[in-house]
């Protein structure tokens, strides 16, 4: 008998089961992340972005994260931040002096002149504007570069209604002024990375992208796929983090790092194509538009928890500012900053400042097995002869070498502890740590020397300040550096 009873509870269940089943709503399927290419998938899955030494890029504020402020109001909040930067956007309200007037290149003289005075006061720089519509005539255009030109605005975020881009060009080129093309979702005309890329490729190099990684987020795009993709057309970045991708219920912004926008790797990103513009703040959460302080103050600290090179400056530019070069030969410098040491023995070295402690780190590369270079610490006077090789320490680029004459040696002077360079045409990375006389330092973040220095061989003696400089060799054989950073101590 209770084996009947059993097969009759457990035939109820089945039977209500299936009448479940059969009222049951079907699942919609999850959005599905799409993929620029395959092979800018396969870039993003094989680039250690962990291993990227991210380097400081300053922050900016978007002032439509305080829409519900004042532009007066939000250069305050600004200068409480420490934020030195904003791009001011279209039709917010320009302050309690001025009821009802707007932030636009419509403002009169008078709001203008009060514009630049509150940005002197608080120390901020009106560097961007937009999203702004530039219309579709020239008329309209330059009214938005007079604009920009009159108030030292650099870079114009917009979305252009045209497909030709020649109009744009010529103002460009004429104002000297940038054209960052803004990806708004669907259905906006550039939505798509791709469509990005395709109407700024092959530009001017002042017409490129403003890299907004969260509606890239909404649209089911990587953006790290997207940011590669524009590489060397990225202007300007509203950097933003999600809870998730798409757009589904519940998906909003949040402070940098919190959610799944990949930030690290982004920064990483950027710092592999040696981005110089600002990392920009458009926090755009309804639920805390109202005071989007804590959120700011929390994507600030993520970023510089992760920033390796804080409170380093970076002392070489692709145009040498700063830099004078000695002796036979020369270096070449491309786009990105790496320089490349041809003809005879010299150096190129750093004319700006002189250093007492310090950090130094940089890239090197060396071309063959024979490359033959260093970097030259506390030269103490101007190079007019060969003299200084005698009176400041060169910290020896020569995997050949042995003992004194090899990679991390102080040439002539004191051996490393260990041989820890990478094979020939592969970056190495230095750390060199000059504090009074004692000398750290680190190859490929091995500790190769820690030493008390002292003068030997060629070096009579050393001085306890000095400039920093890098020696070309020949042709044949070059090296290669590059991301010079230095921290005074």
């Amino acid at each position: 008998m209770k084996r009947r009873i059993d097969v009759v509870l457990i035939s109820l269940v089945v039977l209500f089961g299936i009448l479940v089943m059969g009222h049951a709503q079907p699942q919609a399927a999850a959005p599905q992340m799409r993929h620029l290419s395959p092979k800018l998938q396969k870039y993003i899955a094989t680039t250690a972005y962990k291993d990227v030494r991210i380097k400081k890029i300053p922050f900016a504020s978007e002032a439509y994260t305080f829409r519900k402020f004042t532009f007066a109001e939000t250069l305050l909040k600004l200068k409480e931040l420490g934020v030195t930067a904003v791009e001011a956007y279209p039709g917010q309200a320009l302050s309690a002096e001025f009821p009802g007037a707007r932030f636009d290149q419509n403002m009169t003289a008078e709001q203008k002149a009060k514009v630049k005075e509150w940005l002197k006061a608080s120390g901020v720089t009106l560097y961007g504007y937009g999203v702004v519509d530039i219309g579709r005539t020239e008329e309209s255009m330059r009214k938005v570069f007079d604009f920009a030109r009159a108030m030292g605005i650099r870079i114009i975020v917009c979305e252009p209604a045209d497909d030709d881009f020649t109009l744009l060009e010529k103002l460009v080129k004429e104002y000297n002024i940038k054209i960052a093309i803004h990806n708004h979702p669907a259905p906006s005309k550039y939505n798509l990375p791709e469509t990005v890329f395709n109407h700024v490729d092959g530009k001017d190099p002042r017409i490129g992208s403003c890299a907004d990684s969260g509606h890239w987020m909404r649209g089911m795009n990587d953006p790290r796929e997207a940011f590669k993709l524009l590489e060397g057309r990225i202007l300007d970045v509203h950097l933003k983090d999600r809870s998730d991708f798409g757009t589904a219920k519940g998906v909003d912004d949040t402070p940098w790092g919190a959610g799944k926008g990949t930030t690290r790797d982004l920064l990483a990103e950027l710092t592999l194509q040696d981005y110089d513009g600002y990392l920009t703040m458009e926090y755009e959460n309804q639920a805390e538009v109202g005071d989007p302080m804590p959120a700011f103050r929390k994507s600030m600290d993520f970023v510089k928890s992760v920033t390796y090179y804080e409170g380093y400056e970076r002392i070489f530019r692709p145009n040498k500012q700063g830099w004078n070069h000695y002796g036979p030969g020369y270096f070449e410098v491309d786009a990105k900053g790496v320089l490349k040491g041809q003809g005879g023995m010299g150096l190129l070295w750093y004319s700006a400042k002189k250093y007492k402690d310090f950090i130094l780190e940089c890239d090197f590369k060396c071309s063959t097995k024979e490359t033959n270079s260093g970097i030259f610490i506390r030269v103490p006077d101007v190079p007019t002869s060969d003299d200084y090789i005698y009176h400041s320490f060169e910290i020896q680029i020569y995997d050949a070498g042995k003992d004194i004459h090899v990679t991390g040696a102080a040439y002539d002077v004191q051996a490393p502890l260990m041989n820890t360079f990478l094979p020939t045409g592969e970056w190495n990375h230095f750390k060199l740590e000059f504090r009074g006389r004692h000398l750290k330092i680190e190859l490929n973040d091995k500790l190769i020397m820690d030493w008390d220095a002292k003068p030997g061989g060629k070096v009579k003696d050393y001085a306890l300040e000095g400039y920093i400089g890098f020696q070309n060799h020949d042709s044949a054989s070059p090296p290669y550096f590059r991301n010079i950073y230095v921290k005074e101590l």
